[in-house]
């Protein structure tokens, strides 16, 4: 007798919710746009804007907007698959050192082979994944995974990363290696057109894929057993998420350097209002988490204007504390 997947049904009043929810986040999230273009080290009027002013506005300000939205929802997505995957709320790219595969991969590409235009987001998705496969082979065990180790791999993949980047800083000038390490902490003042399309064509693959493997998710977060038992492909599911994740956060990483937990604390809030259906859970955080990190940019480059944060130390602020409350929780 062959196994069917089971199909999850909402009732009507839980539907309508999730749809309420989803027309909120949208409507905030162009709300959050319009806002964050006038906000800067130089005001903008939204009526009279001089010849410099139409440039800092499309040439910069802009551009840099919209890639941070995507470094968000790119974040959001690949921690909410994981997550659901793993059956672990602490998987997060930054954690797992997933982020930090991606920036080595950057900048290996920054420092041998810089002449080429598509080496950084290449060698960036290459190291995702490669970090992405070590992780999970250390984390697994006869007895299955669990969080202590998912954490501790995560860690000493991250460390051993960390090591060859400072190593490879030593190979740069004194310019390049201030550069690099404010790119390292999260960085979206050197956005371009280029690195925003990349990041939509990714996130928009990567969130497609993962909302069309829903369903199989949501049974795998029961249990692997219980997804195969039915007739969940678990391998294929496996490798489309990690090769997803890897995906948006090559792409994120290499166009804004490492920007953490975002993953972590955005799929989670997001949980807790629509509740563990990945149909929802998944598109729902690529627009939260496009609101986040444009939020999180805003204050960066505003707070001390005219000199800036980096976007990633802010986003740290309000992750760590939610990191440590996850924590406890296991």
């Amino acid at each position: 007798m062959e196994n069917k997947p089971i199909k999850v049904r909402l009732s009507p009043r839980s539907f309508s919710r999730a749809l309420r929810l989803g027309a909120i986040l949208l409507l905030l999230l162009l709300a959050t746009l319009a806002t964050a273009s006038f906000l800067g080290s130089e005001h903008l009027s939204l009526f009279d804007l001089n010849e410099q002013q139409r440039a800092i506005f499309y040439d910069i300000r802009f551009p840099r907007i919209l890639l941070g939205a995507c470094v968000g929802a790119s974040l959001a997505v690949a921690g909410a698959g994981l997550q659901s995957l793993l059956r672990n709320p602490l998987a997060e790219p930054y954690l797992l050192g997933v982020s930090n595969g991606a920036a080595l991969g950057t900048m290996l590409a920054f420092v041998f082979f810089d002449q080429f235009d598509f080496a950084r987001p290449l060698m960036a998705f290459g190291g995702a994944a490669l970090a992405s496969f070590a992780v999970y082979q250390m984390a697994k065990s006869r007895a299955g995974m669990n969080v202590e180790r998912l954490v501790l791999s995560g860690v000493i993949v991250t460390t051993f990363l960390s090591s060859i980047i400072v190593f490879l800083t030593t190979l740069l000038d004194a310019t390049k290696v201030r550069s690099f390490t404010f790119w390292l902490l999260g960085d979206l003042s050197q956005a371009t057109r280029n690195g925003f399309y990349l990041s939509l064509a990714a996130v928009v693959v990567a969130t497609l894929v993962l909302t069309w493997q829903a369903r199989a998710l949501n049974l795998m977060m029961v249990g692997e057993r219980d997804a195969l038992d039915f007739g969940v492909e678990v391998n294929r599911v496996r490798w489309l998420v990690f090769g997803s994740a890897s995906l948006v956060v090559g792409a994120a990483v290499a166009a804004s350097g490492s920007v953490g937990y975002v993953g972590l604390i955005v799929p989670h809030l997001v949980r807790m209002s629509v509740g563990s259906d990945n149909r929802f859970v998944i598109p729902f955080s690529a627009l939260a988490g496009a609101i986040f990190v444009v939020c999180a940019d805003t204050i960066a480059r505003t707070v001390i204007a005219p000199r800036e944060l980096p976007v990633g130390a802010v986003t740290a602020l309000v992750g760590a504390p939610m990191f440590i409350y996850l924590l406890r929780r296991q």
